[in-house]
């Protein structure tokens, strides 16, 4: 990226302690650093094209670090911590529990320093992150993320209970660890102070480990003590709860990965916390799509829930306010899930307009383009790997407006039968033209009599071709009903 304006341009060096006896990371030419001389720093960007009402709201564009986010700089702070400490001998194993991207840290500089790294994850986490920290060497654990603290299967509890089982181990426990706020304290804070021109009346930040909300505040409580910090809180989470009355019921559950809480974080200081804004998963999602599609910022989840709240505040401003929030981390992370339109389809976030029949069921409407087909000739090894791009186990076979045929697995692998040169017959050969069509006008009882029969409904309009129903779209509707409820 080309800088030109003071506002992009890099902010002056952490005043952490230097790491070795080298020349500060800043008097480096770009060819000499190495990849954890390139965590920090990273640019800040003013919204141009979204609605800030009097505001300028400026974008710290943590993305941008080697391992796409923030917590990139607490990993390298509380692993040279540990290192200084004698905590971390060399070769040694880290143990971590993550819910966001500090695994991505972690495995970034571990694979640098050559340490081996345990991650227990909860199974919400995408997975284009699990299988980028298994392409940096870390062994990973998913335990459930549908239970809370105490349960044996909770994240936290059970990276402690491995730590305990290996001799030597280090758990890192960002959650406890003094070193991650102390990267926000003495990095993150003094460049954005230096970025802005020492002018910030807001810091919009999200809370998962809370390193960068109480980094953040203990910085600029020396430097700025009236700037204000604002929290982004996911649906669900007991953070505002505990900020505006200063208690909290049961947590409920959110899609938004990486920041949000079901217990207040040890290190947590919120003192500074003037207001708090909770944003539902949709408008997360929203807005982050929103972010790229005006100001072109390929941000992650927890970057939308920063900017919904970041964007309210600033609204509600009656004076001129210079505002400074987080995108987080990358969003090429969510591509399979926020960035997905049928993803967001089968969470209940992206609904087409109901139209009050079993139409209302079908994922992927034939009509709108939003259906994956196959025709008679193509060859079985070109259905085969479109099934598995699309993540679907039966296409319909489509001749002009007609079905005339499905082909699901089962078929392909009779076809095929251990002979690979039959991947190259055509698909006229291998699929089933028993298909069971079914009117719009149905009823859920006819749908159900259809499954009954082992069959997939295809739904037909005048010859014309809708659709398809499957039993686990069924499953997923009445899911969501639920979540609506």
């Amino acid at each position: 990226m080309t800088v030109s304006s003071p506002v992009l341009a890099a902010a002056v060096p952490s005043v952490a302690p230097p790491r070795s006896s080298l020349p500060p990371r800043s008097s480096l030419p770009p060819h000499s650093r190495g990849v954890l001389e390139m965590i920090g720093n990273t640019p800040l960007l003013r919204v141009r094209h979204l609605d800030t009402g009097p505001c300028e709201l400026y974008l710290k564009l943590e993305n941008q670090n080697p391992a796409g986010s923030i917590k990139d700089r607490v990993a390298l702070s509380m692993i040279e911590a540990a290192e200084r400490d004698g905590r971390l001998a060399p070769g040694g194993t880290i143990i971590e529990a993550t819910a966001g991207n500090t695994g991505l840290g972690l495995a970034l500089v571990a694979s640098q320093k050559g340490y081996r790294l345990i991650l227990v994850v909860p199974d919400k986490m995408s997975r284009e992150k699990v299988l980028h920290l298994q392409a940096l060497g870390a062994q990973v654990i998913l335990t459930r993320s549908d239970v809370g603290k105490g349960d044996p299967d909770y994240y936290q509890d059970r990276a402690a209970r491995l730590a305990a089982t290996i001799p030597g181990a280090f758990y890192i426990d960002q959650f406890n660890n003094e070193a991650n706020p102390l990267a926000h304290e003495t990095g993150t804070g003094p460049e954005i102070w230096a970025q802005m021109q020492q002018e910030v009346d807001a810091v919009v930040v999200g809370v998962g480990s809370s390193g960068t909300l109480s980094g953040l505040s203990r910085f600029f409580a020396r430097v700025s003590p009236h700037t204000e910090f604002v929290l982004a809180d996911p649906q669900g989470s007991i953070l505002a709860d505990h900020i505006e009355h200063g208690h909290h019921g049961a947590a409920g559950s959110w899609l938004v990965e990486g920041i949000g809480e079901d217990f207040i974080p040890p290190l947590a200081d919120f003192g500074k916390v003037g207001r708090s804004y909770r944003v539902s998963d949709r408008q997360s999602f929203d807005s982050a799509r929103e972010l790229l599609r005006h100001e072109g910022i390929l941000g992650g989840s927890s970057t939308g829930t920063l900017l919904a709240a970041a964007l309210q505040y600033c609204r509600a401003q009656t004076t001129p306010k210079r505002v400074v929030t987080f995108v987080c981390d990358s969003g090429n992370k969510y591509l399979s899930k926020m960035y997905n339109d049928f993803w967001l389809f089968d969470q209940g976030l992206h609904q087409p307009p109901q139209v009050g029949n079993i139409t209302d069921l079908i994922a992927r409407r034939h009509d709108h383009g939003h259906s994956v087909v196959c025709h008679p000739d193509e060859p079985l090894t070109v259905v085969y790997q479109r099934m598995r791009l699309h993540d679907v186990s039966q296409l319909p076979v489509i001749d002009g407006e007609r079905v005339i045929g499905l082909i699901d697995e089962w078929d392909l692998l009779m076809s095929v039968h251990g002979e690979p040169e039959n991947f190259h017959q055509p698909v006229f050969t291998a699929m089933s033209s028993n298909v069971e069509t079914i009117s719009p006008r149905a009823s859920l009882q006819d749908l159900l009599l259809v499954f009954n029969n082992g069959h997939i409904a295809v739904v037909i309009e005048r010859e014309r071709y809708l659709g398809l129903i499957t039993q686990s779209d069924l499953l997923t509707y009445w899911r969501q009903r639920v979540g609506a409820a």
